[in-house]
Formats: structure tokens, sequence, C-alpha cells
């Protein structure tokens, strides 16, 4: 259903009927009427998705096994998926529709969550959605996906991380991996965790998280309002950061005109006059990461083949499902994960490795 990009039951149901040698490979009785539209939701609703997880697990397997996925290089991204609800179509102008208390009736297990395109390198604006995300963790040379999961759009990805990477771990071993990831991801406990429980480094840009940058000079000093160079005034030390302390060049002066800004605190009342900033220097392994050097962006650049990754799957017709419940959005999305590495093995046991990431290549290869 998914390799052909069908998004309804009704077409997968017409296409079998069609090609009745197909559904007898499936275990159809191809002598008997195929189920129903409402056995195939049922099943798609019910079935447990643990067992089609297993099944992409073996698929996993089998490639290690054949050495086309191993655990050099790993991604983990995040993408979204659109609830079938009114309150995520743009012609829409409901001014409450996305609201966290207006909940959309045709879907209860949706969340509302914000979805951006923007990376290190090009800042895009937010928009929000309701919906679900995807987790996915990829090989970052094959191409191909090692583990995923599905969760209501509101889970950040942040705290979805080291859960999958634990679980991934006990099956298929992270140790010593490179982890690569956009800077969703950029929290201690995440860096802490590859460092210390995968033996390997991340390589994650810094997140500011709406800190304002502050003007420097080369020397480090902070550029006041005025455009005046700070003066260094002492350092806090904690556990895990320095708090470097700037002052106004003319704090101790007694001539009211030596601001040129004419700062309001430099006119406070007191010995100690002007303004004061801080820079929080952190001393932890996230903060001593040099992000600027070559072998940082080298290995970051991997990160792209997660994209291009989650921009094939969503091919698959899996970004708009039409399904309304977490149950059956979640084995649709294993399902087409199972379809992209059921191309790659196919294709390696055809002798047709430039077909690994593509089912028309593969499909003309066989005609």
């Amino acid at each position: 259903m998914k390799c052909k990009k069908q998004n309804h039951i009704t077409q997968l149901v017409e296409f079998l009927d069609n090609n009745r040698y197909l559904a007898y490979l499936c275990g159809f009785d191809v002598f008997k009427d195929l189920p129903s539209y409402s056995v195939f939701q049922r099943f798609i609703r019910n079935i447990d998705n643990e067992q089609i997880k297993n099944l992409m697990k073996n698929q996993v397997l089998s490639l290690k096994k054949l050495g086309f996925i191993d655990n050099s290089f790993v991604s983990l991204d995040s993408t979204p998926v659109f609830a079938n609800t009114k309150h995520n179509n743009p012609k829409s102008f409901s001014k409450n529709k996305f609201k966290k208390d207006n909940q959309p009736k045709s879907d209860n297990d949706c969340a509302l969550g914000v979805h951006t395109a923007s990376n290190s390198h090009n800042e895009k604006k937010h928009e929000l959605y309701w919906g679900y995300k995807n987790h996915v963790l990829l090989d970052s040379i094959s191409g191909l996906p090692i583990f995923e999961f599905t969760s209501p759009a509101n889970t950040t990805d942040s705290e979805a991380t080291i859960p999958l990477l634990k679980n991934v771990n006990s099956w298929f071993s992270l140790n010593e991996a490179h982890f690569i990831a956009d800077k969703g991801y950029d929290t201690k406990a995440i860096h802490n965790f590859v460092l210390d429980d995968l033996l390997e480094h991340a390589f994650i840009p810094l997140n500011p998280r709406g800190k304002k940058g502050k003007k420097l000079l080369p020397a480090g000093n902070v550029i006041c309002d005025a455009g005046l160079a700070m003066h260094k005034d002492g350092r806090q030390y904690f556990s895990d950061r320095i708090k470097q302390k700037f002052c106004c060049p003319f704090r101790t002066s007694t001539d009211d005109a030596a601001c040129p800004f004419r700062h309001i605190h430099y006119f406070n009342g007191k010995k100690k006059r002007g303004c004061t900033r801080y820079i929080t220097t952190g001393t932890d392994y996230r903060a001593s990461i040099n992000r600027e050097s070559k072998f940082f962006k080298s290995i970051y650049a991997l990160r792209t083949e997660s994209e291009r990754y989650n921009s094939r799957w969503k091919n698959l017709a899996l970004e708009k499902p039409s399904a309304r419940n977490i149950s059956s959005i979640s084995n649709l999305n294993t399902i087409g994960h199972i379809c992209m590495l059921s191309i790659a093995l196919a294709a390696i046991k055809d002798n047709s490795i430039d077909s690994t990431k593509s089912l028309s290549k593969l499909m003309k290869k066989a005609a």
C-alpha cells in the first residue's frame, strides 16, 4: 500500500483485486472476496506496533549482517505528521484553531506542535499544526533507518532522544557511534549520555535558545550601548560554568558628561555608576566542543542524509494520513519504514546497489 504511494484503504483493496497474484503472495484466498474496508481498517488500528517493529528490527539486523548498515555515524531527526482535521487546513480562518484547549474532535490523540524547517544555516518561520511526530534514527552512510517511533506533536525532540537511544542500544550496539542531530537536540543531558554511555562524541550545533548575542571585541570585552569597551570586573565560578562580569569604563567617574549615550544606569546616584553585563561560559562537555572546526563540520554535514530520507519517506503519502488515531498512524509509519528497508534488501539481493533508495529504479531493472 505504502510502496505504491496509496493513502486510502479503498485504493489498496482495488489494487489487490486487480492483481490477484500479489494478493495470493500476501496470503489471501484469491477464489474468495478480499476483506472489506472495515476489516483492513481494524487491522491497521488494532495490530500491536511492537510486532511490526520486530519485522523492522529483523530487516535492520539483516542489512547489518550484509555490511550495508553499521553504527559508525547515526543521525536523529523528527518529521511532522499532520492530523486529518480541518484545523490543519490553510483555508480555515478560525482564530482559535491553534489553541491548546481546542482539541480537534476528529482526532483525540493528536497534539499541538510546532513545525519548522530551520537549521544552523537557514532560519525559517515556525508553523503550528495538530498532529504527531515521527522520530527516526538513521545510518548516515547508507541513508537507511535503524529505528523509529511516533509520538504526539507536543513531544520535544530532546525528551525523546535518550529513551530512543537506550532502546536501540539494547539490540543494535551504538557504542562508539558518532551521534549527529540538529540544534533542537542540544542539551547537556544528551551530550553527556552520548559521551558517557555511548563512548563517542555528539555533533550538535549550539542552540542559543533566544539569548541575544552581545557585541564583543576580539579580546572578549563587551561593547556597551554607547559603543565603548566595557572593563572586566571579576568572575564567579560554578560547577558547570564561569560567569564573567563587565562594568562601565566610567563607573568611578564624577563627570556626568562622560557617558556619550547618557544611559539611565549612569545616573543611578550610586558611587559605582553605569551598566553591567555578564557573559556565562560553560565548563562542561557540551561547552567544550569546537563547532567551528573542520572535523565537526565534516561530520555534521552527514545530517543532510536524514533530510533526504525524510523526503523519500514522505513521498509514500505518510505526511498527511487519512487515519485519525495514534495507533493507526504509528503502524502506518512503521510500515512505511519497512517499505524503505524492503527496497534496500531487494536491491542488494538483486545486485542493484544503486537502486537501494529508489523503488522505481528497481522496478525498471526487474522489468
